[in-house]
C-alpha cells in the first residue's frame, strides 16, 4: 500500500470468502491478505500491487515470548520468530531459511495484521522446513506461522509442523513445490482454518499428495493460534492424532463402516397389496426405483393407482404425478379403488355423497397425498424440481411418474434415448438424496414377431423403450402380461418380475384379474394349462 494511505478496519473479501482478511485503507483500496486481491478505490484503475519485496538487509530480530498469543520463550527460539522494527513500526518476524539453513527472506507482520515480505520467502520452500526432519512418522502442515508456532509449541517442539508461506490461496501450489519432501514422511496432516476457504483448501491440497498419506484435521475453533490461546492444547493435540485419512469422494474404507453396518436400516418395507409379488420382492421402499412396464391398455395406470392407495393406506404420503391425465381422473381413481366403484363412469349417479365424502376422507383428504396439475410433456429439469418440492416441500415418502416417456414426447428435434438416459441419471440421484421410494411406468418397443404385447407376448428388459438405462438404474422391474382378445382371460393379467435387485428372483409371481364392476386389479389365480407353473 502507499505510505501515505492509513489501515482503516479489516472486512470480509469478497473474492476468497475470507471473514477478516481484506483490508480497508484511507485512500479506498482495499487489499486482501489471503486471497493478495487488489481492489482499487471507486472510479480509480490502479494496477495489481503485490507484498513489498525488498533486497535491504535482513532485519535484527529479538526472541520474547509472545503473552497475547501464549507463546512462550522457548518455543519463539526455537522458531527464531521475533520482533524487530521497520520504517519505524514495530513488527513480528518470521524468518525463513532454505534447505541449507541460510536466511532467504524474512516475513514482516504489522499489528493491523498487514504484512511486508523482505528477500525470498520462496527459496524457503514451507516455513519451518529447515527445522524438520528429512522425513519420518508424521508432519502437520497448518495456514500461518503463529499456528505453526502454537502446535508446535503443544508437541513441546518435538513433532515436525510446517505452515503456507503466502495466504491459503497459495496452499497447493506450495504443497506442490515442497511434495517431494512431504512424501517422505508417512503421514501428512493438513490442518488448515475451519472456516470455509480453509477446508477447501484442504481438500485441494490432499488431492495432489500421495494416497493414503494426506490427513484432514478438524479443529472446533478458527486455527491452532486460537485453540492455544483459548486452553486447549489436548483437543489441538488430539485433532492431529484424530485427523481421517483424505479418500476423494465416494471412496470409503472398509475400516470406517462398523457404524454403518451396525445400523438399523431404516428401509422398512411396505408391503404391496399382493402376495404373490411380496413374495418375489419383499415389498416397496424408499430410496428404490420401481419401474411398470406393459403393453398398451394393460393397466399399468391402474396397477400405480393401486400401489399408491395401499400406501397411502399403510400411512405413507404419496405424491402423485399423472402427465397423460389430469388431476380429477387420478384423484377419482383413488378414491374409486377405497369405493371399488368406478366412479368416473356416469352408471355410478347412484352414489351418494356421503359415500364420496367418506372415500375422499380416507384417501386424497388424509393430508398424505399431492398431485401435479399439469397434462402433457414436461422438460426433465422442470420435472426434477417437482419431484424435489414433493419430497422435501410435502414430505411425500413415495412418488408415482405415469410415465417417463411422455418427459420427451413434446421436444422437438432432440435425441430420446440420450434424454431419457440423462433423465433416469437424474432420477436414481435425486431418489438416493431424497431418500424417497418412486413407482415409475415405462412403455414397451413392440416385439419382434407377429404377437405384440396387447397379444400377450412376453415383457422383457430389452423391450422397455428409449433407453436401457431405464431398466439399468431401476431397483425393480415389473411386467404385465395380458391376452386382450383371450375370450376366457382377456381380462387377467401375468405379474413377472424382470428384475430384483433386492432379491435377485425373477418370473412369473402373479395373476391379477380386472374386475369390471369395481374397477380394481384383483389377486387371483390362473388357470390356463400352457402358462408355466411359476407362482
Amino acid at each position: 500500500m502507499q505510505e501515505n494511505s492509513e489501515f482503516i478496519r479489516h472486512e470480509a473479501c469478497p473474492h476468497c470468502g475470507s471473514s477478516d482478511a481484506n483490508a480497508l485503507y484511507s485512500d479506498g483500496k482495499h487489499y486482501c491478505f489471503s486471497c493478495q486481491t487488489l481492489t482499487p478505490a471507486e472510479g480509480e484503475d490502479v494496477q495489481m500491487e503485490q507484498p513489498v519485496k525488498s533486497n535491504t538487509s535482513f532485519l535484527e530480530v529479538e526472541n520474547l515470548a509472545l503473552s497475547k498469543r501464549k507463546l512462550n520463550l522457548k518455543t519463539v527460539q526455537h522458531w527464531n520468530y521475533g520482533v524487530s522494527t521497520f520504517k519505524g513500526q514495530k513488527v513480528q518476524v518470521a524468518n525463513y531459511y532454505d534447505k541449507h539453513r541460510k536466511l532467504v527472506g524474512q516475513k514482516l507482520r504489522f499489528p493491523n495484521k498487514d504484512f511486508v515480505v523482505l528477500g525470498d520467502i520462496k527459496k524457503a520452500g514451507l516455513y519451518g522446513e529447515h527445522l524438520c526432519r528429512d522425513g519420518g512418522k508424521m508432519i502437520t502442515v497448518v495456514e500461518g506461522e503463529l499456528d505453526a508456532l502454537s502446535l508446535s509449541q503443544a508437541f513441546n517442539n518435538k513433532w515436525d509442523v510446517v505452515s503456507i508461506p503466502q495466504g491459503i490461496d497459495s496452499a497447493k501450489k506450495a504443497i506442490a513445490r515442497s511434495i517431494e519432501w512431504l512424501s517422505k514422511y508417512d503421514s501428512i496432516v493438513l490442518m488448515f482454518d475451519s472456516d470455509e476457504v480453509g477446508q477447501k483448501a484442504a481438500l485441494d491440497c490432499a488431492s495432489i499428495l500421495p494416497p493414503n498419506k494426506a490427513k484432514i484435521a478438524k479443529l472446533p475453533l478458527k486455527d491452532a493460534s486460537d485453540m492455544l490461546q483459548a486452553g486447549r492444547t489436548e483437543e489441538l493435540i488430539n485433532a492431529v492424532w484424530g485427523a481421517k485419512t483424505f479418500r476423494p469422494d465416494g471412496i470409503v474404507s472398509g475400516t470406517d463402516l462398523w457404524d454403518v453396518v451396525t445400523s438399523v436400516d431404516d428401509r422398512a418395507s411396505i408391503p404391496y397389496p399382493y402376495n404373490g409379488l411380496n413374495d418375489k420382492v419383499g415389498g416397496c421402499r424408499k430410496g428404490e426405483i420401481v419401474t411398470l412396464t406393459a403393453g398398451s391398455g394393460i393397466g399399468k395406470s391402474q396397477l400405480a393407482r393401486e400401489l399408491a392407495h395401499s400406501l397411502i393406506k399403510h400411512g405413507e404420503t404419496v405424491g402423485y404425478i399423472a402427465l397423460e391425465e389430469n388431476v380429477k381422473r387420478t384423484a377419482l381413481g383413488l378414491m374409486s379403488i377405497e369405493m371399488n366403484k368406478l366412479l368416473h363412469l356416469q352408471q355410478n349417479e347412484d352414489v351418494t355423497e356421503k359415500e364420496m365424502k367418506d372415500a375422499f376422507d380416507s384417501t386424497l383428504g388424509t393430508g398424505r397425498v399431492y398431485l401435479y396439475d399439469h397434462w402433457g410433456s414436461t422438460d426433465s429439469d422442470n420435472l426434477l424440481s417437482k419431484i424435489r418440492y414433493l419430497a422435501r416441500g410435502c414430505g411425500c415418502d413415495f412418488i408415482v411418474l405415469d410415465h417417463i416417456s411422455i418427459v420427451v414426447s413434446g421436444l422437438e428435434g432432440g435425441d430420446e434415448r440420450r434424454i431419457i438416459d440423462n433423465t433416469m441419471t437424474k432420477l436414481r440421484a435425486l431418489v438416493e438424496e431424497l431418500n424417497c421410494g418412486m413407482i415409475l411406468i415405462s412403455h414397451l418397443k413392440r416385439p419382434s414377431g407377429d404377437r405384440g404385447h396387447e397379444d400377450g407376448a412376453q415383457t422383457s428388459l430389452a423391450q422397455l423403450r428409449g433407453s436401457a438405462a431405464i431398466g439399468q438404474l431401476s431397483d425393480i422391474v415389473i411386467g404385465l402380461e395380458r391376452n386382450q382378445q383371450d375370450k376366457d382371460n382377456a381380462n387377467i393379467s401375468q405379474v413377472r418380475v424382470l428384475k430384483n435387485r433386492w432379491s435377485g428372483e425373477t418370473g412369473l409371481c402373479s395373476a391379477l384379474e380386472y374386475r369390471k364392476d369395481t374397477g380394481r386389479m384383483v389377486e387371483t389365480v390362473w388357470e390356463d394349462e400352457d402358462i408355466e407353473e411359476e407362482f
